[in-house]
C-alpha cells in the first residue's frame, strides 16, 4: 500500500474508488462512456456496519488521504463542470460501498458517488471549480477521453424542462392579463352605475368632509364616561373604594363640562384639559383593574340597560303622542265655551228657526253641490268650509251639511251664524236630534253601550297606560267612541232627498274648486275615493284579520286600500245596493273585535268592497299628519290635502312646514280667536 501511495503521489494517478454517498448520484465508469444515474438508497440491514467500516477506511487510512477524486457537476446555468477533492477532505457522510476494496490501476467498472449538494458546498471543490472552463475541459479530455458528460436522455429532459418553464411563464402572463382586463371591466361597470344625480352626495366639498374629526372632543368625553362607569363598577365589586370614588368624580366632571353641548364648538375651553384628566384616570384604572372578560361583561350589561331605557322611552313617547292627539287644546276649549255662552245669551237660538225655513229648499236641491262634515271641532270645521268656498268658482251653489254633538252644537251654530261665508249655504245639526239613530237600529251604537266595550275602555285594571302597545293606545282614542265617526254609514238616512254628496273630514284643506267631482262617472260604484296602496303598503291585510276564515274567505288580502277624508258617495246606488245593511251585517259579526279593531276605515273597506271607484291621486293627498317627507309639489298641486295622523295642524305637534296650508284659512283677527289666545 505504501508503494501504491507513493506512485499515486508522484505520477498524479487518479484512482476512482467504488463508493456510495447517501443522497448523492452515481457516476459509473462503464465503457465506452459514463452516465449519471439516480441514486437508490441502501436497503442493507447491515447499513450501520458498512457506514462504520467505510468511514474508518477513508479517514483513518493515511495511505488514502492523498488520493485525488475527480467529479462532474452542473452549475447554476446548467453548464457541466469538473472538480477535484482529496480523499482526506471528504466529510463523514461519504461511505465506501465495498470496504474490502483493492486499489488497482487496472480496476474497471468502478463507481464513484458524487453528491451534488455536498460537492458544490464543499470549500475544496469550490476552489478547484474556480478554474476556467477551458482548462477543466482540456484536463478532463486528457484524463477521461471517453467520458460523455451530457447523454441524449439528459439533454432531452433539459429541453422538455425548458419548454415546460416557457409554457408556464406564458400561462402566468396570460392569466395576469385576463385578471387586469376583468378588473378594468369591473371598474368601468362600477363607474357607469355610479349615482351622481343627488347634488353633493358624493362631493368631497360637502360639510361632512370639512373636518374628519368633527366633534372629536365631545365624542371622546362621552366615550370616557362609559369606560369610567365600567371600571367604576369593577372597582366597586372588588372593594377598591378610592378608585371607585375617583372615577365617579371624573364622570361627574365630564358631564358638567359637556352640559348641553351638541358639538365641540359648544364646549368650554377647559374641555380638553378635563378629557386629559379623565384619560389619566382611565389609565390608572386599566393598570389596576383591567380584565378583558370582566370588562366585556360590564359593557354587555351597560348595553342591555341602555336598550331597556330606549325601549321605555319609545313607549313613553308613543303614549305621550297619543295623549296629545286625544287632548283637546285649551284655546279650542275656550273657543267652544265662549261661542256656546253667547249663542244662548244673545238669543241666536231663536233666530235660527226663521233662517232654516228660508234655506230649506237649497238644503234638499240635488242639483247643487252638497258636502257632509261631521265634527265637534269648530275651528277645524271653519277651515274646511272657508277653504272650499274661497276656491270655488260658484260658491252660491255649494251647500254644507254640518253635524256635531250636543255639547258643541251651540258653539258651532254661533260660529257660522256670525262668520258664515258669503253666498254659500250652511246647515248645522245636532246628532242627538236623529231619533231614528238608536241602539235598536244601529249596531255600533248598541256595541258602544255594551258593558264589554265599556270595560275595554274604562276599567282601571286594563292595560291602557304606557305598558300597552302603540296599537292598543291608538284605538283607545275617544273619537272611536263617538257616533259622529260612524255616521258616514247612514248618509242616505241623514239626507234622504239627495242623490250625491261629498264627504269631508274636519282635518282637510281644500285648495281647488271641487265642483268637477260631481261630473265624474263612477261607473255604477257607490264610493269614489283615492287609493292609498303603494307596493305592499295599505292593503286589506293591514286592516283586517285574515287569520279569521270569515275574512279570508270573502276578501282578497292584497286588495288595495283607500282613505276616508274626501269621498264622493252615490246615494242612489247606495240605496239600491242596501249598503247600510251590509255594514250592519259585518258590524254585528265583529262584536268581539276579532275581525278588525275599532275604527271606521276597516268596516268601510268591507262595506264598499268592489264598490269603490278609484279617483286620480291629485284629488286627495294624504299624510300631512304623520309623514314629514311628502313631495312638496304633490301637496301644492292637490285639490285636497289631508292631515291624517296624530300631528294635527291645530296642535303643537304639527309639522311646521305643513301648517301654513291650513293656517292661511284661519281668521286670526276674529275677536273670539284673540280672546282665547289662538294665534299662528
Amino acid at each position: 500500500m505504501t508503494t501504491f501511495s507513493t506512485c499515486a503521489a508522484f505520477l498524479s494517478l487518479v484512482v476512482v474508488l467504488h463508493a456510495v454517498h447517501v443522497g448523492g448520484a452515481i457516476l459509473e465508469s462503464q465503457a465506452p462512456h459514463r452516465e449519471l444515474k439516480a441514486y437508490r438508497p441502501l436497503q442493507d440491514n447491515n447499513l450501520q456496519e458498512v457506514y462504520a467500516s467505510s468511514a474508518a477506511a477513508v479517514h483513518y487510512d493515511p495511505d488514502l488521504k492523498d488520493v485525488n477524486i475527480v467529479a462532474t457537476y452542473s452549475d447554476h446555468y446548467g453548464n457541466i463542470r469538473l472538480g477535484r477533492v482529496k480523499m482526506g477532505d471528504l466529510s463523514p457522510s461519504w461511505v465506501l460501498e465495498n470496504p474490502a476494496y483493492q486499489v488497482s490501476r487496472k480496476t474497471k467498472g468502478s463507481q464513484l458517488v458524487i453528491p451534488r449538494d455536498s460537492f458544490q458546498n464543499d470549500t475544496g471543490m469550490e476552489d478547484n471549480a474556480s478554474h476556467s472552463t477551458t482548462n477543466q475541459t482540456d484536463e478532463s479530455e486528457n484524463q477521461f477521453p471517453n467520458v460523455d458528460f451530457a447523454s441524449p436522455a439528459k439533454l432531452k429532459r433539459q429541453i422538455l424542462r425548458q419548454e415546460r418553464r416557457g409554457q408556464r411563464t406564458l400561462e402566468l402572463i396570460r392569466q395576469e392579463k385576463e385578471t387586469d382586463e376583468q378588473m378594468q371591466e369591473a371598474a368601468i361597470q362600477k363607474s357607469m352605475s355610479f349615482e351622481n344625480s343627488v347634488i353633493g352626495k358624493y362631493s368631497i366639498w360637502r360639510r361632512d368632509y370639512e373636518s374628519p374629526n368633527a366633534d372629536a372632543i365631545l365624542k371622546l368625553m362621552r366615550d370616557q364616561i362609559i369606560m369610567a362607569k365600567a371600571y367604576a363598577n369593577i372597582a366597586k365589586s372588588k372593594n377598591v373604594t378610592n378608585l371607585y370614588v375617583f372615577l365617579m368624580q371624573q364622570c361627574g366632571e365630564n358631564k358638567r363640562v359637556i352640559g348641553k353641548a351638541t358639538s365641540d364648538a359648544d364646549l368650554p375651553s377647559s374641555a380638553l384639559d378635563q378629557a386629559k384628566a379623565m384619560g389619566h384616570a382611565l389609565s390608572l384604572a386599566k393598570d389596576e383593574l383591567y380584565d378583558c372578560h370582566e370588562l366585556a361583561k360590564k359593557f354587555r350589561a351597560i348595553l342591555q340597560s341602555t336598550e331597556r331605557k330606549v325601549d321605555g322611552l319609545k313607549k313613553k313617547g308613543t303614549f305621550l303622542i297619543q295623549l296629545a292627539a286625544k287632548t283637546f287644546p285649551k284655546p279650542l276649549h275656550c273657543l267652544s265655551l265662549q261661542l256656546a255662552a253667547d249663542y244662548f245669551i244673545l238669543g241666536f237660538n231663536e233666530e235660527d228657526a226663521v233662517k232654516e225655513d228660508v234655506s230649506q229648499k237649497k238644503l234638499e236641491d240635488p242639483s247643487l253641490y252638497h258636502y257632509a262634515i261631521f265634527s265637534d271641532n269648530v275651528l277645524a270645521t271653519s277651515v274646511v268650509v272657508n277653504s272650499t268656498v274661497l276656491n270655488a268658482k260658484e260658491p252660491q251653489r255649494h251647500v254644507f251639511h254640518i253635524v256635531t254633538d250636543k255639547l258643541n252644537f251651540g258653539a258651532m251654530k254661533m260660529w257660522f251664524s256670525i262668520n258664515a261665508p258669503a253666498d254659500a249655504t250652511i246647515q248645522v245639526e245636532n246628532i242627538n236630534d236623529f231619533k231614528w239613530l238608536n241602539s235598536s237600529y244601529c249596531s255600533v251604537l248598541r256595541q258602544l253601550e255594551s258593558a264589554r266595550l265599556k270595560e275595554y275602555y274604562f276599567k282601571a285594571n286594563h292595560p291602557s297606560s304606557i305598558s300597552a302597545g302603540a296599537d292598543n293606545l291608538k284605538y283607545r282614542n275617544p273619537k272611536y267612541l263617538s257616533m259622529l265617526n260612524h255616521l258616514r254609514f247612514y248618509l242616505p238616512e241623514v239626507y234622504p232627498k239627495l242623490e250625491k254628496i261629498l264627504f269631508l273630514d274636519d282635518d282637510i284643506v281644500v285648495q281647488k274648486d271641487l265642483a268637477p267631482l260631481w261630473e265624474i262617472d263612477m261607473q255604477g260604484k257607490v264610493n269614489g275615493a283615492v287609493e292609498t296602496c303603494k307596493e305592499s303598503f295599505h292593503r286589506f291585510d293591514k286592516y283586517l284579520n285574515f287569520s279569521n276564515p270569515k275574512i279570508s274567505e270573502n276578501f282578497d288580502a292584497g286588495a288595495c286600500g283607500w282613505a276616508f277624508g274626501m269621498n264622493m258617495f252615490d246615494l242612489k246606488e247606495w240605496r239600491k245596493r242596501n249598503i247600510t245593511g251590509i255594514y250592519h251585517y259585518w258590524q254585528d259579526l265583529n262584536e268581539d273585535r276579532t275581525l278588525w279593531k275599532l275604527g271606521s276605515l276597516p268596516p268601510g273597506l268591507i262595506t264598499f268592497y268592489n264598490l269603490t271607484y278609484a279617483m286620480e291621486r291629485s284629488w286627495h293627498v294624504l299624510g300631512l299628519g304623520y309623514d314629514p317627507a311628502l313631495n312638496q309639489t304633490a301637496i301644492e298641486n292637490a285639490a285636497v290635502v289631508h292631515y291624517n295622523g296624530n300631528y294635527k295642524p291645530w296642535l303643537g305637534l304639527a309639522f311646521a312646514k305643513y301648517k301654513p296650508y291650513w293656517s292661511k284659512y284661519v281668521e286670526y283677527d276674529n275677536p273670539y280667536l284673540r280672546r282665547c289666545d289662538i294665534n299662528e
